[in-house]
């Protein structure tokens, strides 16, 4: 499982070293997207930019930010690409040039309707210059452009066009705008800083490292436009779709310490952990999580069961994109080196591991095996979400059925594969109890999707 993508925006009254501002930002969102990152600026109403695969600290020094002017808006990315391949040239934001005005343009999301928009707009005589569907939005905001009389209004029109998940930050020459698509797949907020700075960015842990309050949650279908001093909001898409937010984003792929319309990453992550002891007690001595993803439920299992938490796995932090991994004549294994067991926790102890999912099945039968070396008595796994047993079409990695482990496999089938003494997955009907509500989107658990 891979994360999505991260947006980030600012706009200030007066120009400053924005640069730097949206790389705190960007920090902050590293962990929704690790391929590559991007900054441009708009200064003086040219853009300023600078992008390339990596970490936001490999693509970005001082130097790099030094050089980036002053500006009174700035916008940056960090991707994990669903649609397109690993390029450079798939790096955002992605600009255009027009005679109507430059636009820079962030996207996190996955359109349903990719593949034919494309072909629409080649055949219109569009150019391609990326793989990445981010260009499809671009070049339909720029057609609308020409005929509109403002860029929201274009905005406005696009969102006409599209389908799928989009969550969108916007820079024209005068104007920042933010974007989400009706159903309201993928988070979007923003905030204000004590300078009176707008801030929008895909989770409010990203608005904090700058300094900004969060103000709220962007609506489903609503389109924020930031124009000088003032905050409009533009509702005509509001209510066209019945609102869907991406269930996993509260399972896995938000930061512990964000809000996702208003309801707390962390606190719901905790009440995953309670539900899945409610459905899958068992007797143990210790309950411990995967890093990072599943040690917030953990900490909710071993609440509700009294089992004593406990660190039994730590996680190299150190380790990013650029590990180099073995060679087929040097067989490391990987897990080994990414993760480490405690032994004094696990030695002679009847363990609970709880983590956020089983995709492929290979990694977590690694760490069972991990666990059994350290001389664990006995290892049950837990997950803190039901069974992947369909793709996902709105920007989460699952493409295909075929290397879905639940699709092939019964639950028993799968706990003597991974080498566990019990295996239990979260019922998808306890998914509703984590956020309180009814209106996410778990179409890679039950196969309803909502477009």
């Amino acid at each position: 499982m891979h994360e999505e993508c991260g947006v980030f925006g600012i706009k200030s009254r007066a120009e400053k070293p924005l640069a730097h501002s949206v790389y705190y930002g960007l920090y902050a969102l590293q962990h929704r997207g690790q391929e590559s990152a991007g900054i441009v600026v708009n200064h003086d109403r040219e853009f300023y930019s600078h992008k390339d695969l990596g970490l936001v600290s490999e693509v970005f020094s001082r130097e790099t930010l030094d050089r980036l002017p002053y500006g009174n808006i700035a916008i940056g990315h960090v991707r994990y690409g669903t649609t397109g391949g690993t390029l450079r040239v798939n790096c955002q934001p992605i600009e255009v040039h027009h005679h109507k005005g430059n636009l820079a343009l962030a996207h996190n999301g996955n359109l349903s309707n990719a593949a034919s928009l494309h072909k629409k707009l080649e055949e219109t005589g569009a150019i391609f210059h990326t793989t990445s569907d981010t260009e499809i939005i671009a070049y339909l905001i720029t057609q609308h452009r020409l005929h509109e009389k403002s860029i929201e209004d274009a905005v406005s029109k696009m969102m006409y066009d599209v389908k799928g998940a989009y969550s969108l930050v916007i820079t024209s020459p005068m104007k920042m705008i933010a974007a989400r698509d009706p159903h309201g797949f993928r988070p979007l907020c923003y905030g204000i800083t004590p300078d009176g700075d707008h801030v929008v960015a895909s989770e409010t842990c990203a608005l904090y490292s700058v300094g900004a309050e969060w103000v709220r949650d962007i609506e489903p279908g609503e389109i924020l436009v930031f124009d000088g001093d003032k905050v409009i909001s533009r509702k005509e898409h509001c209510g066209r779709e019945p609102k869907r937010t991406c269930v996993f984003e509260y399972i896995y792929f938000a930061r512990p310490d964000s809000r996702i319309d208003g309801i707390s990453v962390h606190r719901s992550r905790l009440r995953l952990g309670e539900l899945l002891y409610e459905a899958a007690p068992t007797e143990a001595d210790i309950v411990i999580g995967v890093p990072d993803s599943g040690l917030d439920a953990a900490l909710g299992y071993a609440r509700a069961s009294g089992i004593p938490y406990g660190i039994g796995l730590i996680k190299n932090k150190y380790i990013g994109r650029t590990f180099i991994a073995p060679s087929q004549e040097n067989r490391v294994d990987k897990v080994k080196i990414k993760l480490s067991p405690v032994r004094s926790e696990i030695e002679g102890r009847r363990v609970v591991l709880i983590d956020d999912s089983i995709v492929r099945g290979t990694t977590m039968g690694q760490i069972v095996q991990m666990l059994r070396d350290a001389g664990a008595r006995e290892v049950h796994v837990r997950i803190s979400a039901p069974p992947f047993l369909h793709p996902c079409y709105y920007g989460t990695d699952i493409d295909s059925e075929e290397n879905l482990i639940a699709c092939h496999y019964s639950v028993d089938e799968i706990c003597h594969q991974t080498g566990a003494d019990s295996l239990a997955y979260l019922p998808a009907l306890s998914l509703k109890e984590i956020t309180g509500r009814c209106d996410y989107c778990s179409a890679c658990f039950d196969g309803e999707y909502p477009i």
